[in-house]
C-alpha cells in the first residue's frame, strides 16, 4: 500500500483533537447543569436525553472526517506491472556562436535571438530527446541526447563566442559532429538537425556533410539569421566595457546572411527545410509544432513500472454513509 498525497496524513491529528474537544464540551454541559440542579435529580428531569446516542453521533462525524482525510491521501494498493514506453524523436540543435552572430541586425543579437527561439521550443517539447552543439571554428557537444530539459536549458543559456576555443565558422564540421558524435552514424530516420546560423562558412564543405546526413536518413532544418542584403558590423567589447567593431586590414568587417549555402545544406538532407528568417521573427516553436511534433515517432525507451490502483473512493463512500446515518440518529430517547 502507498499514498499518492501522503502529506495529508498529518491532518489525521484533527481526529483525536476533536475527540478531546467533544469530551470537554460534554463535561462543561454537565457542569452547567450541576450548578442549578442537584446531581441526584438530573436523571428525573432529563429523561429524554440519550447520552449514548449523542456520543454515537459525535463518533460518526469524527470518524467520517478521518476517512475523508484518508481519502485525500489517495491510498493505493493492488500493484499491477505495466510496460512504459516513451515515444519521440531525436533532435540536435546546432548553434553558430561565432562572432558574426553578435551582429545586431536582430535585436539584441543574432545569437541571443537564436537562444530565445530554442528556449521557446523547450516549453513545447513532448518527449523528444534533444542535444546541443555549439560551433564556430570548431564544434563542441554541449549536451548529448537527453530528456533532461532543465540541464539542456542551462547549457543553452551559457552559449557565447567563448563556448568554443577557436573562431571562424565551419558549418560542415558542426554537421559532421552531429552525425558522428551524437547520432553515431546510425542508419534510419526519425532524427532531426536544427541548424541556426548566419550561413557564413570557411570552406568546411557543409553541403557534402549535409548529404552524408541525408544518406543516413537525417533531416536538416536550417534557420538563416541576418540581413542577406546589407552587411552588419561585428561588435566587440574590451575589458573596460568599450565597444568597437572587428576590422580586417583597417576595414570594418561586415557580416551578411548566406541563404544560398543554407538552402543547399537543407535540400541535401532527407526532406530538409530552409527557413529564411533574415531579420524577421523566429517562431521556432511553430516550426517544431509543424515539422517535428506531428512527425513519426520512435520508441526512445521502454521499462517495466508498477502501477497501483487508486482506492480513495472506498474511504470517501464510507464517510458519506456515516454522515447520512448520523442524520437519522436522534440524540433523544424514544417516547
Amino acid at each position: 500500500m502507498q499514498f499518492g498525497a501522503y502529506e495529508w496524513l498529518h491532518a489525521l491529528w484533527l481526529a483525536p483533537i476533536l475527540v478531546v474537544f467533544a469530551a470537554i464540551i460534554a463535561q462543561r454541559r454537565r457542569a452547567r447543569l450541576a450548578r442549578f440542579i442537584a446531581r441526584d435529580l438530573l436523571p428525573a428531569l432529563n429523561t429524554s436525553a440519550a447520552p449514548g446516542k449523542r456520543r454515537m453521533k459525535a463518533g460518526l462525524i469524527i470518524t467520517a472526517l478521518a476517512l475523508i482525510i484518508v481519502a485525500l491521501t489517495r491510498p493505493q494498493w493492488n500493484p499491477q506491472p505495466r510496460e512504459v514506453r516513451r515515444m519521440g524523436r531525436d533532435i540536435v540543435f546546432i548553434v553558430d556562436v561565432s562572432r558574426s552572430m553578435l551582429a545586431d541586425d536582430l535585436s539584441p543579437s543574432r545569437l541571443e535571438r537564436a537562444k530565445i527561439a530554442i528556449g521557446d521550443v523547450l516549453d513545447t517539447l513532448q518527449g523528444d530527446r534533444i542535444a546541443l552543439i555549439a560551433f564556430a571554428g570548431t564544434a563542441v557537444v554541449k549536451t548529448p541526447l537527453t530528456l533532461d530539459y532543465g540541464f539542456f536549458r542551462q547549457s543553452l543559456d551559457d552559449l557565447s563566442p567563448d563556448s568554443v576555443a577557436r573562431g571562424g565558422t565551419l558549418i560542415g564540421d558542426a554537421l559532421r559532429k552531429a552525425v558522428v558524435d551524437v547520432f553515431e552514424e546510425k542508419q534510419g530516420g526519425l532524427r532531426d538537425i536544427v541548424l541556426i546560423t548566419d550561413g557564413e562558412d570557411h570552406e568546411s564543405f557543409p553541403v557534402e556533410a549535409a548529404a552524408r546526413a541525408g544518406e543516413l536518413g537525417m533531416r536538416i532544418i536550417a534557420i538563416g539569421l541576418g540581413d542577406e542584403h546589407v552587411g552588419k558590423p561585428i561588435p566587440i567589447t574590451d575589458q573596460f566595457g568599450g565597444r568597437s567593431y572587428i576590422r580586417h586590414n583597417g576595414e570594418v568587417v561586415l557580416s551578411k546572411l548566406d541563404s544560398t549555402t543554407l538552402r543547399k545544406v537543407a535540400e541535401s538532407s532527407a526532406g530538409g527545410v530552409y527557413f529564411n528568417v533574415a531579420t524577421g521573427n523566429i517562431n521556432l516553436d511553430e516550426v517544431y509544432s509543424q515539422l517535428i511534433l506531428d512527425a513519426e515517432k520512435q520508441e526512445l525507451e521502454s521499462h517495466e513500472a508498477v502501477q497501483y490502483q487508486e482506492k480513495f473512493y472506498i474511504f470517501l463512500a464510507t464517510a458519506g454513509v456515516m454522515l447520512i446515518v448520523e442524520t437519522f440518529i436522534s440524540d433523544r430517547k424514544k417516547p
